[in-house]
């Protein structure tokens, strides 16, 4: 299993965001070929304190080579050229193998 994890600190309006994320780019997310499950949350917390980071986002691949064929294809280019139009805040995109004790 490859996880993606991206990260949105918080955006210029959160109302566009949540809007324009959950209408528009969470459908474009859906069509990445390879995405085996994903989640995500508006309620992003660190601790004490306000949290850096205002949305997160999760997406599950069967390896590296799968997430990578996913973000070069058109499905992928859409969707990463799309992110400019509702992350006003930036975007940190995080990726990793999942490693687990299975015995």
């Amino acid at each position: 299993m490859h996880k993606l994890v991206v990260l949105y600190p918080a955006p210029t309006d959160p109302a566009h965001f949540r809007e324009y994320y959950v209408s528009t780019h969470l459908p474009l997310v859906k069509k990445l070929p390879g995405l085996l499950d994903w989640r995500y949350s508006f309620e992003v917390a660190s601790g004490p304190g306000e949290s850096p980071y205002f949305a997160i986002f999760e997406g599950d691949f069967a390896d590296s080579a799968a997430l990578g064929k996913a973000l070069s294809s058109p499905e992928g280019a859409a969707t990463l050229a799309d992110v400019e139009n509702y992350a006003t805040g930036g975007s940190i995109a995080l990726n990793y193998p999942v490693h687990t004790d299975e015995g």
